[in-house]
């Protein structure tokens, strides 16, 4: 490469100020997003330009104080360039540390003697926006935000930066190299289109972990002293992140609130449904994270429905209804197996059916077959089989994310739904 990390991403910022009158960063407290942050910053008073840049947060409540006391010190500094939107609304957010809830609320008013904080002053509330109603979900808030900013800064098009790197995941890594190119700008791959005149830009996602904190300690940029304390506990710097404590890549993190900050840990257990439990046995067998056993006398099928008969009706029929769509799936459509996992099962004498194409962009086959109990292969993780249900059911996997399950066909309409309702009153 003719240039590093850093100067491509200099000329990325450039081309998007250059192309876009309206810019806002999407900053979460995290390393990445920070230094997202920080280098557009360095941008426009390195070039002296005569404008402003939003910054989008979407405060979830709880989280450690290391990260509010910097969030905060962020959002007070840079005045003069950046325009604050604090957003503290009781949106739907996925929780994976109990059978009885599904979701929580920060914010939420029912809850407010159980807040672990004051909400901030400066911040906007539901009542700023038009489109809020109780049933969205962060992930949905976010876009719609994207279109809210979009009209009341009277923009032509409209960019957010995130801070994503593919380092960090497949699913990040397929958000970047996954793209359409009909839905990128002007076929930049680090770019995607979320709605008309609105995209994403991840302009440091080619960046690793390392170059984050060679930037950081470089330039001499600010960045949250969370990191000092993961650093401290133990924590490698590839799971040194900053998200909600009750998500699913969470659990095996959560205890560390207890050692690291005490204080939000005695007022957040009172807060969701089954955390101190996660936090005690997030990183154990109980929760399947890192050996799932099968009791004596069971298969993992029997196994399962043991496991759902134990759960609450509504959580149970949840997980009923998903495993009867991609039973139904791998039977009548089939899912796509690389060449080496057909071979395998084939010569294991498992009845399966190849097709020749798939409509999909892939070098893979679909095949057509039915659950399995369990099996040892390659490719095990591409496989539908009923010991991987049950790791979902031990970890709270209400979304069977570990299954590769994407939203239901239901689920997809009734987004799409709200999505136009709420662009229409926009």
């Amino acid at each position: 490469m003719k240039k590093n990390v850093y100067e491509l991403a200099k000329e990325r910022i450039r081309i998007l100020f250059n192309e876009f009158d309206n810019i806002y960063v999407s900053f979460s407290g995290g390393k990445d997003s920070s230094v997202m942050l920080n280098l557009c910053i360095q941008y426009i008073r390195e070039n002296n330009l005569k404008r402003k840049i939003g910054v989008f947060h979407m405060d979830y409540e709880i989280q450690y104080n290391e990260t509010i006391q910097y969030v905060d010190h962020v959002l007070q500094t840079n005045a003069d360039i950046i325009e604050v939107y604090r957003i503290c609304v009781p949106f739907k957010v996925t929780t994976c540390t109990s059978m009885y809830q599904t979701y929580w609320r920060p914010w939420d008013d029912d809850y407010k003697e159980f807040w672990v904080r004051d909400m901030p002053a400066d911040s906007y509330r539901k009542a700023d926006f038009p489109f809020y109603n109780p049933e969205i979900w962060d992930s949905e808030f976010y876009i719609l935000f994207a279109q809210w900013y979009h009209l009341l800064k009277n923009a032509k098009k409209t960019c957010c930066l995130v801070g994503i790197r593919t380092q960090e995941s497949t699913h990040r890594w397929r958000t970047i190299y996954g793209n359409k190119r009909y839905h990128m700008y002007r076929n930049l791959k680090w770019t995607k289109q979320i709605s008309k005149d609105i995209y994403n830009a991840y302009v440091i996602h080619d960046w690793l972990t390392t170059d984050v904190w060679t930037a950081n300690g470089r330039f001499g940029w600010n960045y949250n002293r969370l990191y000092d304390l993961y650093y401290q506990a133990g924590v490698p710097l590839e799971k040194q992140r900053v998200a909600s404590p009750f998500l699913l890549a969470a659990q095996e993190s959560l205890h560390l609130y207890r050692a690291i900050d005490p204080d939000m840990w005695g007022k957040m257990i009172c807060r969701v449904n089954g955390v101190n439990f996660t936090a005690l046995y997030g990183q154990t067998n109980a929760v399947a994270k890192k050996k799932a056993a099968l009791p004596a006398g069971h298969t993992w099928e029997s196994y399962m429905y043991f496991l759902l008969s134990t759960l609450p009706e509504k959580t149970r029929q949840n997980y009923l209804q998903k495993l009867s769509a991609s039973i139904n799936f791998w039977r009548n459509r089939g899912g796509c197996l690389p060449d080496e996992t057909i071979a395998i099962l084939q010569a294991k004498g498992i009845d399966i059916e190849v097709a020749d194409h798939t409509n999909y962009n892939t070098d893979k086959h679909p095949v057509r077959m039915e659950y399995l109990d369990d099996i040892h292969v390659p490719g095990f993780k591409y496989l539908p089989t009923f010991k991987r249900m049950c790791i979902c059911i031990l970890r709270n996997d209400h979304l069977c994310k570990y299954m590769g399950f994407a939203m239901t066909k239901k689920e997809t309409e009734r987004r799409k739904r709200i999505m136009d309702f709420y662009q229409g009153i926009l």
